[in-house]
């Protein structure tokens, strides 16, 4: 792995010729920030058209463009969103009067598997759609999807903002379910769609992309929804509504100029949940990022390590065990070895750095914490009723 890059600020003429922009990393000296992400950025920048990056302290290196940046041009890249548009994170209100993790665990329900509006029509899930389901896409609906996506219920821990939170309709101690899903296939067939043809190239018709990006958008957006009305039900709650719901992979237009976010969320006057990592808080902040940083602040902790580095080094320093029961106290929902070694908190930058860096750059003012309780990663089916087990392979023609 790359050590980190030690120089943060990258000053390039102001007003871009085609192909050279100005570059900012918005994190300390002390920051993990690896030079192959610095270096995505600049290959970024040398695009045409291509005006600012700005990348937050959650940088790391991705598929062919940086995550954790924003980035401003003349021209639309739809690569630089990537496949997964509509990404984002929304955080919703619980009410429960007992919170013992043990017994909230085992009664998440599987949320890998998808509702299907024919045979799933009487779940109560459903009312939640309102108007239809964009782009008629049904497939994934309900699903929060793999990697680092996960559905989590935590605790509001510390306030550093009691007046901010209190409008928020928030106290110390209450309840809240955080949702990180994005698009699923939609998105991805987007991207597929404009690859094929075009490449790493820019839309042809801008139009007819932000049309299917804008769907893909508003999918994300309901099935964060949905997801958090299945957990609802079955924890025993009614579905609330999100205290807030920010995207973190799209486009958007301002000024006549296209602002791609990849890994970035706005941070132009918005509330925004920052994730931290299965095993450390999460933080709600007030963003008030200006253009020299996108109008964007960072959406987690960033990864530290590839996928598989952190499956070989967490193989090698902790059990199954150990990951599934983190050193807070809260349990982690996860069938999926594999993925509890990619996703271990080691893998991920330290989050009150992530927050320390928005800070000292007046890009967010932290409004409360998110402790942890339950998070789900994918259905731990190894713990089923062995009844279920017997019905499953009843249902797939075993004997």
């Amino acid at each position: 792995m790359s050590q980190p890059h030690s120089r943060q600020e990258f000053p390039l003429p102001s007003t871009p010729a085609m192909g050279s922009a100005t570059v900012t990393v918005f994190a300390s000296p002390t920051s993990w920030i690896e030079s192959d992400a610095v270096a995505q950025c600049h290959q970024v920048a040398a695009l045409d058209g291509m005006m600012h990056v700005a990348a937050m302290p959650d940088l790391h290196p991705g598929k062919g463009a940086p995550i954790g940046a924003a980035m401003a041009s003349a021209i639309l890249y739809p690569f630089l969103v990537g496949s997964d548009i509509g990404c984002g994170i929304a955080v919703f209100p619980v009410k429960l009067k007992r919170a013992v993790p043990e017994k909230l665990a085992a009664r998440f329900p599987d949320l890998d598997r998808a509702l299907d509006p024919e045979h799933d029509a009487d779940d109560p899930a459903w009312a939640v759609v309102k108007g239809g389901i964009p782009a008629d896409h049904v497939e994934g609906l309900g699903t929060v999807g793999r990697g680092n996506h996960f559905v989590e219920l935590a605790r509001i821990g510390t306030v550093f903002e009691p007046g901010h939170a209190s409008r928020l309709g928030l106290a110390a101690g209450d309840l809240v379910l955080i949702v990180h899903s994005g698009s699923r296939g939609l998105g991805e067939r987007i991207l597929r769609e404009h690859t094929a043809v075009h490449g790493a190239g820019p839309a042809p018709d801008p139009g007819t992309y932000l049309a299917m990006h804008d769907d893909a958008v508003r999918w994300g957006s309901l099935n964060r929804r949905l997801l958090a009305a299945r957990v609802a039900h079955a924890l025993g709650f009614e579905p609330p509504e999100p205290i807030l719901d920010q995207c973190h992979n799209l486009v958007e237009l301002r000024d006549g100029i296209y602002l791609h976010r990849k890994g970035a969320a706005p941070g132009d006057g918005r509330d925004v949940l920052i994730a931290g990592t299965r095993g450390t808080p999460s933080y709600l902040v007030a963003a008030h990022a200006g253009p020299d940083a996108g109008h964007s602040v960072a959406h987690g902790a960033g990864r530290k390590m590839s996928r598989a580095d952190a499956l070989r080094r967490g193989r090698a320093k902790h059990t199954v065990e150990e990951l599934r029961r983190t050193p807070m106290g809260s349990l982690v929902v996860c069938g999926d070895r594999q993925l509890l070694f990619e996703e271990a908190p080691t893998a991920y930058k330290r989050i009150e750095q992530v927050i320390a860096d928005l800070v000292a750059h007046d890009l967010a003012t932290p409004v409360a914490t998110t402790i942890p309780l339950v998070t789900y990663k994918t259905p731990d089916l190894g713990s089923a009723p062995q009844r279920d087990h017997r019905d499953q392979r009843r249902k797939r023609g075993r004997p």
